[in-house]
């Protein structure tokens, strides 16, 4: 083929998340290449998360992407607690999808939710035949509601001809609750490093005073969304034992929805035992994370369940911050050799936070060494190959 491979993304909308990170960079970065076209198609165009509407024009991802040249398709719907389910859509829409999907060489579904569109097509008669991978990146997909059968289905039909899991835990659980394409491949996350750096002493000093943090005080970082998966409540009821034993540390949660503003977090608040007196600032959704990770001692995770391979732990590693996390998907081989990973246990978690503050030197110097393994570029151009692989093998077959 000596013209560029066309790609068609699927997108379930345009809201925080990591995988919407990942993914995005790796469409901005596979089109800055010019060997691929990329296009997203997504099924919302605005989300309503964690208490607050998000448009998918004043996302990051979102802008992210237009300035790197692709074109953005979106359905003139809101993404909200259920995907789309294939009965919903109208032919008017099935009528545009089924072009593009006939104009792509390949198609990239984000998670399994947009696999809706997929089925929906499928029902009317109306799928090209065209290689389809789903992107995975759960490592408990009993979680996905019935966007989990959707996928099992259109593996078993054939429309969906392959899988891309972001960590071994995420491909091992998607084939024992019954997913079974043809292909199965592993990709590493990746970050991007120059984002994601130490701070200099100056730009530490900067970032602490805009938040009101002493140069000295220990700092513990929550980067999350305000959702049962990750456990809020968990790291509230661990910053209460802790700030017992550690008086003067702050503690910084981020994410949709870690807000006082948000009155489900007030009183998860109100209930775990946090003072009055205890330094906790909850700043919602950033877009300043790179400098959040900057002033960072511990970059905690208390996840329940879901997480397959965390981008906070090594976006906060990279940066100079330690990882301490609970044992979810691949998070305890993501921070082998330079963070700590903990029961889910509120003395627990307390105490490693602990002894992370006090190995912090040592655990700091092997995690920035391990930054060159930790970088996007790596994992954008594994899917390069995979999308290559794809077209290949359906080449091949024909």
């Amino acid at each position: 083929m000596t013209r560029s491979i066309r790609v068609l993304s699927l997108y379930e909308g345009f809201f925080a998340g990591g995988a919407r990170i990942l993914h995005s960079d790796v469409v901005a970065g596979l089109t800055r290449e010019g060997t691929q076209e990329h296009r997203v198609l997504s099924l919302t165009a605005s989300a309503r998360r964690d208490a607050s509407l998000q448009w998918a024009r004043d996302d990051t991802r979102y802008r992210r992407l237009r300035a790197a040249g692709v074109e953005i398709d979106a359905f003139d719907r809101v993404a909200g607690d259920r995907p789309i389910a294939p009965e919903d859509f109208t032919p008017t829409e099935l009528d545009h999808a089924a072009t593009l999907f006939a104009e792509a060489d390949v198609i990239l579904s984000l998670k399994e939710q947009p696999l809706s569109l997929v089925v929906a097509l499928e029902r009317a008669g109306m799928l090209p035949d065209v290689p389809l991978a789903a992107c995975l990146h759960r490592s408990d997909p009993t979680h996905s509601g019935p966007a989990l059968s959707w996928l099992a289905d259109a593996a078993a039909s054939g429309a969906v001809t392959a899988t891309i899991s972001c960590a071994s835990s995420t491909a091992e659980a998607y084939a024992r609750a019954g997913v079974h394409a043809s292909e199965a491949r592993v990709i590493d996350n990746g970050i991007d490093t120059r984002r994601f750096r130490p701070g200099t002493r100056a730009e530490r000093r900067r970032i602490r005073a805009g938040l009101g943090i002493p140069e000295t005080a220990a700092v513990i970082l929550l980067a999350a969304r305000f959702d049962a998966m990750k456990d809020p409540g968990l790291f509230l009821r661990a910053v209460a034992a802790h700030a017992r034993r550690t008086p003067g540390a702050h503690y910084v949660l981020c994410g949709s929805g870690m807000t006082p503003e948000n009155p489900a977090f007030r009183a998860l608040r109100a209930g775990s035992g946090v003072g009055a007196d205890v330094a906790v600032h909850a700043l919602g959704l950033r877009e300043d994370m790179p400098e959040l990770y900057r002033i960072a001692d511990v970059v905690a995770l208390t996840s329940a369940f879901g997480e397959a391979s965390p981008l906070c732990l090594v976006e906060g590693a990279a940066s100079g911050a330690v990882p301490v996390t609970t044992d979810v998907g691949d998070a305890a081989r993501v921070v082998a050799g330079f963070g700590l990973v903990t029961p889910r246990d509120v003395d627990a978690i307390a105490l490693s936070w602990e002894e992370a503050l006090a190995q912090r030197p040592t655990l700091r110097a092997a995690a920035l060494a391990a930054r060159s393994r930790l970088d996007r570029r790596r994992m954008i151009a594994e899917y390069g190959g995979a999308i290559s692989g794809l077209l290949l093998r359906d080449a091949l077959a024909a």
